[in-house]
């Protein structure tokens, strides 16, 4: 067994979650605690996990039962779960895991870091710690950072206000808080000087930054994308109700905007979502697409989209369909509708049978390949600027285009050059590979901007 004073952490969830696993990090770091990033070699594991969804909630459940079990044979000292699964089901959750060390709800994980230190040396703690109140929107503590050296996650806001029938976050995270626009901006310089070149924007809701300080979006915007050393300003999760139309300049002509914009839609029938309880209409849905094409030549839109929700039709799968093939998008998260206790949906009457709901999302996801290939294809032989993440000399140098976005998106391979993570490559574009992400060559062996 290894010794409980190291630490090792298993991350589940969003990027907005990742934010939290790196600031537990953080935490056990400044307690003194050495952090490893392979499980197998601590004494100690924490679990951050995730209940959006059915599927995440089983994912979390699983790690924490698959960590268990090591303890049982011996491997390690102490589980420590952490996160929104506890934050949704509170002490309920040691009923289902009695064997866990320790439970904590979303906090600044200071309390944690210390009863893992205190745990670690033997002494008795509390096997619960309870978040006090919301988290405050002030700026982020330290954190040590899990993503590759190119990039970074800034968290805008937390919470949510919107009341959409099939979600639980606004129970897990509360309701919407903007963080300042100085701590923002202290943030945003403190990562670029880590060596971020890309910083991406999250929140439950992005486009809700700054109503509850009398500020709209573009001001932050703007305010970040002219940090010192900034290749990229990425913005994600735009919830598309009250949509502050100033952006769509940034977007256009800032050089450190990327023309890019995650805007989750849900779904493009208007039934469904008024059931989902999403403001607007299919039709408000595809005017919102069409303006941002008009205002944003070139742009990359990323959306999200929920299939197999009760009530959902036939023709409601053709509305959705329809919309993917007459805006052509291609970066698509596509989910299989997950009912969840204690949501309005849940009681809804309607349900699609599973392998329908399955069926349907499948579906979409075989028309979003089409198009995604059929889109990738048309780059070959174009010059892009790509953004090196990854460097080694077995696996060659990855990074990504402006229009894909980390972990969710594609990726561009470059092949031949010297690069380092930050670079900003002009690249060639030569091939695909078997899963469409482009294949290309530098075109200056060696520039970076």
């Amino acid at each position: 067994m290894s010794d409980p004073k190291i630490v090792s952490l298993i991350h589940l969830g969003c990027a907005r979650n990742l934010i939290d696993s790196e600031l537990i990090l953080g935490r056990m770091a400044e307690e003194g605690l050495l952090v490893t990033g392979d499980p197998h070699e601590a004494g100690t594991v924490v679990i951050n996990t995730c209940s959006f969804i059915g599927p995440a909630e089983t994912e979390s459940s699983d790690a924490i039962l698959a960590q268990l079990e090591r303890k049982a044979e011996g491997e390690l000292k102490h589980v420590v779960v952490a996160g929104c699964l506890v934050q949704r089901y509170r002490r309920k959750l040691k009923e289902r895991f009695p064997r866990v060390d320790l439970f904590a709800e979303i906090s600044d994980y200071r309390k944690l870091a210390g009863s893992i230190r205190r745990m670690a040396e033997g002494e008795s703690v509390p096997a619960y710690l309870e978040g006090p109140a919301l988290r405050e929107p002030d700026r982020e503590g330290s954190r040590l950072l899990a993503t590759p050296a190119s990039y970074s996650y800034l968290r805008i806001s937390h919470g949510c206000d919107h009341k959409c029938t099939f979600c639980t976050i606004p129970s897990i995270r509360g309701g919407h808080r903007s963080k300042s626009i100085e701590a923002l901006k202290s943030e945003s310089e403190e990562l670029v000087a880590a060596g971020a070149r890309e910083l991406v924007l999250v929140a439950e809701d992005s486009t809700a930054w700054g109503r509850d300080h009398g500020q709209r979006l573009p001001e932050l915007v703007e305010a970040l994308a002219d940090t010192d050393g900034l290749h990229w300003l990425r913005l994600m999760y735009a919830y598309p109700n009250d949509f502050p139309w100033g952006l769509t300049d940034l977007l256009r002509d800032h050089p450190s905007v990327a023309r890019y914009l995650d805007i989750p839609i849900q779904h493009a029938a208007t039934p469904v979502l008024r059931a989902m309880a999403r403001a607007g209409s299919g039709d408000q849905v595809r005017r919102i697409l069409d303006r941002l094409h008009e205002e944003v030549p070139g742009i990359t839109v990323r959306t999200t989209l929920l299939m197999g929700f009760p009530g959902e039709t036939e023709q409601d799968v053709e509305d959705v369909l329809d919309l993917l093939r007459t805006y052509r998008l291609t970066r698509v998260g596509a989910f299989v509708y997950s009912p969840e206790p204690g949501t309005p949906s849940f009681d809804l009457p309607g349900r699609v049978p599973e392998a329908e709901a399955v069926e349907r999302h499948a579906r979409v996801l075989e028309l979003r390949d089409q198009l995604l290939r059929e889109e990738q294809e048309k780059r070959i032989g174009t010059e892009i600027d790509v953004l090196v993440d990854e460097s080694s000399d077995f696996g060659g140098t990855l990074g990504r285009a402006e229009s894909d976005a980390p972990e969710v998106d594609l990726i561009t391979r470059i092949e031949g050059g010297q690069h380092e993570p930050g670079d900003l490559v002009r690249v060639r574009i030569d091939a695909l590979d078997t899963e469409f992400n482009l294949v290309g060559s530098p075109v200056d062996v060696g520039a970076d901007a």
